[in-house]
């Protein structure tokens, strides 16, 4: 029956997907805000097809293009954050080369970081300031690979180039541009809690395979998922990458400690439409 699950889903994915990808090509050609809007629709049909169950606590800005700095666990964090803002994403330059997933990568806009030559990643911080100045919100994964969903692993402060807007410049000059931080993660499968066993199942990381990994998945049914967002802060209020880092990694630190321990104090989160995605009402 597991395998029987995990073939339904992805039969039903490639349904839905191929005849979409045509779609956002168009858009991409049209309407910028289709463009951008268009995938967040996407991936929240994608989570209900996977049953992934979204819980949120804070929003993501709407005044001011954000730069989202957040930990890594899962190959599912794409979907997850991208259903709940419209997003595109900094990922290394390997995901672009691999088959149909790079297909799908491209068509939301992501940015590929070169992370071994250092003027190829000073490129990459150029195009994420750009993107952001075009009113995109652009995430990054500061860790620069995934954890075993346990913990967050130490932020590195090269992929924070996005704070100083060109080499050698003296302080940032971006006042319209906000950073939030979030914390992403798996709480329970089945209804039933992951505990420090059982999150690494969920999580992809080291040399594990995505294909074999994805079907595995598939096959153990619904997941719970934890997201925290930071109150927005402007870009100008910190000193440079290090200074946006050490920051950055404190408050997500904060925050998926608060998703594992559940503080009494947390605010709980309720559901979102049929179960399946919440909308927290604060920022802690």
């Amino acid at each position: 029956m597991r395998n029987l699950r995990a073939l339904t889903i992805f039969a039903l994915f490639v349904i839905f997907t191929l005849p979409l990808m045509p779609v956002q090509l168009v858009l991409r050609a049209v309407s910028t805000p289709a463009a951008r809007a268009f995938p967040q629709w996407y991936h929240r049909q994608l989570c209900r097809l996977l049953g992934v169950r979204i819980h949120q606590q804070g929003r993501i800005a709407k005044d001011r293009p954000v730069l989202l700095i957040a930990n890594h666990i899962s190959w599912l964090d794409i979907p997850v954050f991208s259903a709940i803002a419209p997003v595109c994403f900094v990922a290394k330059s390997e995901v672009g080369a691999w088959p149909f997933i790079s297909w799908l990568a491209k068509l939301q806009n992501t940015i590929f970081i070169d992370r071994a030559q250092r003027s190829a990643t000073q490129e990459s911080a150029n195009e994420i300031i750009a993107r952001l100045r075009e009113g995109a919100n652009v995430v990054i994964f500061a860790e620069g690979t995934s954890s075993d969903g346990n913990q967050v692993l130490p932020f590195r402060t090269s992929l924070f180039a996005a704070a100083i807007p060109r080499a050698g410049a003296a302080e940032p000059v971006h006042e319209d541009i906000y950073v939030q931080t979030a914390a992403i993660g798996y709480t329970h499968q089945q209804g039933l809690p992951l505990g420090r066993r059982g999150r690494p199942i969920i999580a992809w990381y080291g040399d594990m395979k995505i294909a074999g990994h994805a079907w595995q998945l598939l096959k153990r049914g619904p997941l719970d998922v934890h997201v925290r967002i930071g109150a927005p802060v402007s870009l100008d209020a910190f000193a440079g990458r290090k200074d946006l880092a050490r920051f950055a990694e404190d408050q997500v630190r904060r925050a998926f400690a608060g998703i594992l321990a559940r503080h009494p104090g947390a605010k709980e989160d309720q559901p979102w439409e049929e179960g399946l995605f919440s909308l927290g009402d604060g920022n802690s």
